[in-house]
């Protein structure tokens, strides 16, 4: 007997991931809108969008744009209740590997001019994934999909060549069916990320290796299209006026201007009335803001987040000789090396940066945020090992000199000190700069300049994902991941074999070994999900405990100042449901923080009550 999801949301997302409290644009209504149904909406950016193919990029800014201009099977809302968007309805099976959804009939695929193209059905969803999982298409967010859907990983490989294998079939023309390589009460959450979105299979044929290259070479199913899509000058959403939904397409024109110096010149610009948004109000600037009697009544903090940063030690180094990579290898390879740098991290002086006021409240001491998901009640970073790591500061310098002098020893003769110890950074936001300046002035204090050598190294932030990180050029970097899905794999997912971030299955001395070996023990486990976020808190445990990454921060926390209600957008700490300008209104003028505060503490005892209702 099959049953309805709606009645299984408390076991699954909202169990886990939406008992969080964090405010990532969504809520209630505060304030006096603006004129909604005519307000144009003005940004600035400086990373520039270098492609529209969703099915292959995995580029946050990119997600800005795409998640607005093509629709997901579900969406959530305001309190983080999870609705209907392509999908009408849907069922699963007994065990959660059998999943079925039925498609919204009438919706159309659009040309940028606001063409009609074709409607939007099941086998879109099919041909999407066909795209995904063919390797040769080079698809960056294919290990999601290849590592849920059944023969996923086979046809990815080459394994098996035909498709008709792979768990995913148009039982009808609005009828989708997903099969599963194993139970996953989570998979609702992962609807939501750029691999299960749809594409017309004839149009993407048509456009061959083109689509996605432009605005023309893409159609539309979502809320918005492009009007104007220029480089390095702006890009500009108009609403589609044949959108299903178009009732709550709120904000009619959203017009995002370049400047390379952006967060330099964005709090100036909006007290110009040049643009309505300031994502982060530099540092040096906040305390002046408060004290301005003109600015004091728009600025107010942002809300933590669920996207979680973390100090990442690379151990496959593809840098410069400059930099020395072989010593670097060789030191980074040492277990006490790694601990003096981990317990000598700073990171509230680091924190303080960006948030001089409460940087306690932003410090993450696991690579999971709290809040996440929960097993009985019990948050996910109090579960076995995670519990002592959760509660407790890193930082003590009478540790790191202990694990200073025992690397030292052991390393002696093998290892050139200091050791150089790249540390690059995004030059796209000043507080950038300033942060990894306190890193290099506080570790290279607390360890001795006898020790390490760090240098600082600015990138620009358009192609810095793929010059650097992706790169390894890089010995130590502030890495960021957000999650996919509602459960703890997750989290882990960046740290796993064949991921793009440090490597740390390259480790030597056993650890790495050992960690995938906890790794993949955890991932086996699909049914008893108590014992399945244990095996996960262990290795992640590990993971820290032998220094393979330093915890940082979470994003939010910060301060900005926005027209745009921040209780208003879709909440959804996972995929790209939280790019959504739908549904979003806009207020004649910024709030003020306790305006701010406020209206979150009415959002959070909506919220509690939506979710109540819900199951």
């Amino acid at each position: 007997m099959k049953k309805s999801l709606f009645k299984r949301l408390i076991s699954m997302a909202i169990s886990t991931v939406l008992l969080s409290t964090s405010v990532l644009g969504c809520g209630s209504n505060s304030g006096s809108s603006a004129d909604g149904d005519n307000a144009e909406y003005r940004q600035v950016y400086s990373e520039e969008i270098k492609t529209l193919n969703y099915l292959k990029t995995a580029e946050t800014n990119e997600f800005g744009a795409l998640a607005n201009m093509v629709d997901t099977l579900v969406e959530y809302d305001k309190y983080g209740v999870v609705k209907p968007c392509l999908a009408t309805e849907w069922s699963a099976n007994e065990d959660n590997t059998v999943w079925t959804f039925k498609i919204r009939e009438g919706v159309k695929w659009v040309t940028k001019d606001g063409d009609e193209y074709a409607d939007v059905e099941a086998q879109d969803f099919v041909d999407s994934l066909k795209y995904v999982l063919n390797n040769k298409n080079e698809s960056e967010t294919a290990d999601i999909a290849a590592g849920i859907i059944k023969n996923g990983e086979k046809f990815y490989s080459g394994e098996i060549t035909d498709f008709n294998e792979v768990g995913v079939k148009a039982v009808d023309k609005y009828t989708l069916q997903y099969t599963l390589e194993k139970p996953a009460p989570y998979f609702l959450s992962m609807l939501t990320y750029v691999c299960f979105f749809p594409v017309n299979g004839k149009f993407l044929e048509e456009k061959g290796d083109e689509f996605g290259t432009d605005p023309e070479n893409i159609l539309y199913n979502g809320g918005y299209v492009f009007d104007t899509f220029e480089p390095q000058s702006s890009r500009v959403y108009v609403a589609n006026d044949k959108y299903w939904d178009k009732d709550n397409i709120k904000i009619k024109r959203i017009k995002l201007i370049y400047n390379k110096e952006a967060s330099t010149l964005a709090p100036e610009m909006y007290l110009r009335n040049e643009i309505d948004y300031v994502e982060q109000i530099p540092s040096d600037l906040v305390e002046e803001w408060f004290k301005s009697d003109e600015k004091k009544d728009i600025i107010h903090q942002r809300k933590n987040g669920f996207y979680s940063y973390f100090y990442a030690f690379n151990f496959d180094p593809q840098f410069s000789e400059e930099y020395e990579p072989a010593n670097w290898k060789k030191a980074v390879n040492n277990e006490n090396f790694r601990q003096a740098i981990f317990h000598a991290l700073d990171r509230k002086a680091a924190i303080m940066v960006s948030e001089p006021y409460d940087p306690q409240s932003q410090m993450l001491n696991t690579i999971t945020p709290k809040n996440f998901v929960d097993i009985k009640g019990t948050d996910y970073t109090q579960v076995g090992g995670l519990a002592e790591i959760t509660n407790r500061d890193s930082y003590d310098e009478n540790t790191t000199k202990e694990f200073k002098e025992k690397a030292m020893k052991e390393l002696q003769g093998s290892v050139t000190f200091p050791v150089k110890v790249l540390l690059p950074y995004n030059s796209g936001t000043s507080d950038n700069a300033k942060r990894e300046q306190v890193v290099e002035q506080q570790l290279e204090r607390t360890l001795g300049t006898d020790f390490i050598d760090v240098q600082i190294e600015a990138k620009p932030p358009t192609g810095y994902l793929k010059d650097v990180r992706r790169a390894g050029n890089y010995a130590l970097l502030l890495c960021n991941w957000g999650p996919d899905y509602a459960d703890p794999e997750t989290y882990s997912d960046p740290f796993a074999t064949g991921g793009s971030y440090n490597k740390p299955e390259l480790a030597e001395n056993g650890v790495g070994e050992e960690y995938e070996k906890m790794l993949d023990e955890a991932k086996a486990e699909s049914t008893d999900i108590q014992k399945r976020y244990e095996l996960f808190a262990s290795a992640e445990s590990y993971l820290i405990n032998k220094a393979l990454v330093i915890p940082y921060t979470v994003n939010g926390g910060t301060y900005e100042v926005s027209k745009l209600n921040p209780f208003d957008a879709q909440f959804s700490p996972f995929g790209v449901i939280s790019e959504k300008f739908k549904g979003q209104t806009m207020l004649e003028k910024s709030m003020s923080n306790e305006e701010y505060k406020a209206a979150l503490e009415k959002w959070q005892s909506e919220r509690t009550e939506a979710l109540k209702k819900a199951a």
